[in-house]
């Protein structure tokens, strides 16, 4: 297992029209929706109301700010969605994977094209892992009733 305090997180990145609702999730040049790795392979999401608790938590904040700098986002460009929080375990243990919404009125397609990302519906990123299929689903589920 990682040492690294972040090692066990995840983000999701997505972008939801406040008119449309059009929503798309961000992935990167690799084809990965996580941020800011990829899951290791024979990653498998748990079940949906699966509860996990660790010895020691991460304030999801310091996984924003840590994006944000990745990224090279201004520290407002990202929200996290309360109340979204899946568990995926791994090889190397149990990652939380958390949710956050770029926070502008148009998509964000320039500025994540510059840093080797791009915006896709859920449809055009079919093909993903099925563990990654699974965590856009849920997050979709939750964006959509929210």
């Amino acid at each position: 297992m990682n040492d690294h305090p972040l090692a066990q997180y995840r983000l999701l990145l997505y972008y939801k029209g406040d008119i449309s609702a059009l929503t798309m999730f961000a992935q990167q040049a690799d084809g990965n929706v996580c941020f800011p790795h990829k899951l290791p392979a024979l990653s498998s999401p748990l079940e949906e109301d699966y509860c996990y608790t660790s010895k020691v938590a991460l304030h999801p904040s310091v996984l924003l700010n840590n994006i944000n700098q990745q990224l090279n986002l201004d520290n407002e460009m990202l929200s996290l969605e309360a109340g979204f929080c899946e568990y995926v375990d791994t090889p190397g243990g149990i990652v939380s994977i958390l949710l956050a919404r770029f926070n502008v009125l148009d998509p964000p397609r320039k500025l994540l094209s510059s840093r080797a990302c791009q915006l896709k519906t859920l449809p055009e990123l079919r093909g993903r892992t099925p563990a990654e299929m699974e965590l856009l689903r849920r997050a979709y589920v939750k964006v959509m009733e929210s």
